[in-house]
């Protein structure tokens, strides 16, 4: 599977898109805007006021959130002339947005008419890979991601090739029942994306530049535990029934990888320390609540039982997860098994949310450009 070819979010407006289930990621915006503003801030002081600063948003994706990072640093700067009293004239904001190629430039480009006119920014739209470079050297001042960098480059190296394909047998993604080896090869995948992204980052910020990067985490130590890996876990057990009644070939399920690592935030530490470019100026872990998500409380009331509120989550992460992930299933499994693998994983969640709290644990790290 090339990640870079099949991986994108669903496009488009309709009930499925990514546009309409990116709520979760809206709630966890707009838990980090507070560090975001915090980095811009720094930024600009840190670099003595420039004319211009210029900001890449890497894995923007599309919809109603793509435009709050902006939003945000658009807000920073206002509000720290006003505190300082500056008497230079606001700079102009460049935003450069970065996503796969697959991704829905269209709709992007066609909803950026509107933000254009209420803000004073000029916009750029960069497609590729944000695992190897995207922009000229030292030309950038603030660096963002969020609910992106957990996706891979690649499947894990060694599982690529050899027995090795098959040797996470009946799972898509780590499981308690992975062999060690299974676990040690996602780790060093994640160790060698994330290097090379920090390698890649370091050569295209100024001095004194910063960088928020927000990505999935794990409650624990332990990335095998159902409590870390739910989400893939329920996938491929609805996968493991339909392929038991004959829908879904056993063989395409061995075959199935998920590129995606959720890293401790140790990890993440590790990798920043040992890339060398970034100072940490603030890395902790934080939990995002579907409860906060306004579509749960609207489609849930305040004395409705708590069945009502399972089958409401469940609905909402199922609808979410499909609009990540379906790119890459289809690809795989193709287009006429989607339908029912979603009803069923709906009813799985159901079932696991019945007995086990929700939790969405996420890693928000601040950091600044370092130069000898």
């Amino acid at each position: 599977m090339e990640v870079e070819q099949v991986l994108h979010m669903n496009g488009g407006n309709d009930d499925m898109s990514y546009a309409k289930n990116s709520t979760i990621q809206n709630v966890i915006l707009s838990m980090t805007r507070s560090v975001r503003q915090r980095a811009v801030m720094d930024a600009y002081k840190s670099i003595s006021y420039p004319k211009t600063i210029s900001m890449g948003d890497l894995g923007c994706s599309s919809g109603p959130n793509t435009m709050l990072v902006a939003s945000d640093a658009i807000d920073a700067v206002e509000l720290l002339h006003k505190e300082l009293n500056l008497q230079e004239q606001l700079p102009e904001l460049h935003i450069l947005l970065n996503d796969l190629p697959g991704n829905d430039f269209n709709g992007l480009i066609n909803s950026l008419e509107d933000f254009q006119k209420s803000h004073h920014c000029l916009i750029s739209v960069v497609p590729g890979s944000f695992y190897c470079r995207l922009f000229p050297s030292q030309s950038l001042h603030f660096i963002h991601s969020s609910s992106s960098l957990h996706w891979l480059s690649q499947v894990p190296l060694e599982l690529q090739h050899g027995e090795n394909v098959k040797i996470n047998k009946g799972n898509i993604y780590i499981s308690e029942t992975s062999p060690p080896c299974v676990l040690d090869a996602y780790a060093k995948q994640f160790q060698r994306d994330f290097s090379m992204f920090l390698k890649c980052r370091a050569e295209e910020i100024v001095k004194g530049g910063c960088m928020v990067l927000t990505l999935m985490s794990r409650s624990n130590a332990n990335s095998s535990s159902m409590e870390n890996c739910h989400q893939w876990e329920l996938l491929a057990q609805a996968l493991r029934d339909m392929a038991s009644k004959g829908v879904v070939e056993k063989e395409k399920i061995d075959s199935f990888n998920a590129p995606y690592y959720a890293p401790s935030p140790e990890e993440v530490k590790r990798a920043i320390e040992t890339e060398g470019s970034f100072s940490i100026n603030s890395l902790k872990s934080f939990e995002a609540s579907w409860d906060a998500v306004k579509e749960h409380n609207d489609m849930v009331k305040e004395n409705e039982c708590i069945a009502v509120k399972i089958r409401t989550t469940a609905k909402l992460m199922t609808k979410c997860i499909r609009a990540c992930i379906e790119s890459m299933f289809v690809s795989h499994f193709g287009e006429e098994i989607i339908d029912e693998l979603f009803v069923r994983y709906n009813s799985l969640l159901e079932g696991y949310f019945s007995k086990n709290k929700v939790k969405l644990t996420n890693i928000v790290v601040n950091m600044k450009r370092m130069y000898p």
